[in-house]
């Protein structure tokens, strides 16, 4: 009995290191894709570049399990892709694409619009604010690298308050391939900064206010204003 009971007791310890092994990995590679998303979207890694895992493991100081795990999961999200034979590159898209995808942008908005009008609680209104306070300030500096990630914050938090997580799920992935060319017609055009501020302080009252057909027609157009941006810069 005393020794089915140690074996027992071996298999239990065995399992839990397991469990402890696989649970330390999981964490390490969201860490690790928190890490290259923030370096993707700040442009620090650039779009087309080819992401080495042993590279990235040294970098960050890990195995390369989560780095393979972290890398599969951006691949989900639409900021890299995996070329067979040749490896993962970070998403590169093209005009044509882009037009498309903003197209699809502005309808999924408009829905973000009409149901965090209806959903949305009081402290992600404060953040809301909290955020346009930031955004006024980058937008006194004329600082886009400063506005572009105040920009995704509010989008997100908008996203957020919706409560539908196959709704943020498939906003992200379409906000992400979008990354590049939001990037790069905020840095080309900073005087549009204080344009995006106002729109989206109007959006945030519409939101309080629970104007939820409102909300929706100015998100909508807020990303069709953007698109049109877009088209101006690269031309």
């Amino acid at each position: 009995m005393n020794g089915n009971g140690l074996e027992g007791q071996g298999q239990d310890v065995s399992s839990t290191d397991q469990a402890i092994r696989l649970l330390r990995e999981h964490s390490l590679s969201s860490l690790v894709e928190r890490e290259l998303e923030r370096q993707i979207i700040s442009g620090e890694i650039a779009s087309g570049s080819k992401l080495n895992e042993t590279d990235i493991a040294e970098e960050l100081g890990v195995s390369r399990g989560p780095v393979r795990e972290a890398l599969r999961a951006l691949e989900q999200v639409g900021l890299v892709y995996n070329e067979k034979n040749r490896g993962v590159f970070v998403r590169q898209i093209s005009i044509e694409e882009a037009d498309q995808i903003y197209e699809v942008r502005a309808a999924l908005d408009g829905l973000i619009g009409k149901l965090a009008a209806e959903r949305i609680l009081p402290e992600q209104i404060k953040r809301l604010k909290e955020i346009i306070h930031e955004m006024k300030a980058s937008g006194v500096k004329n600082d886009p690298y400063a506005y572009f990630p105040l920009n995704i914050a509010f989008h997100e938090t908008l996203a957020n308050a919706t409560n539908n997580k196959s709704l943020i799920a498939n906003y992200k992935r379409i906000t992400n391939e979008l990354t590049l060319y939001r990037r790069e017609t905020l840095v080309k055009n900073a005087a549009n900064i204080q344009i995006s501020t106002v729109d989206h302080e109007a959006i945030v009252d519409a939101v309080e206010r629970g104007d939820a057909n409102l909300a929706e027609k100015l998100l909508y157009e807020h990303v069709i204003e953007s698109r049109n941006r877009f088209h101006q810069i690269m031309e």
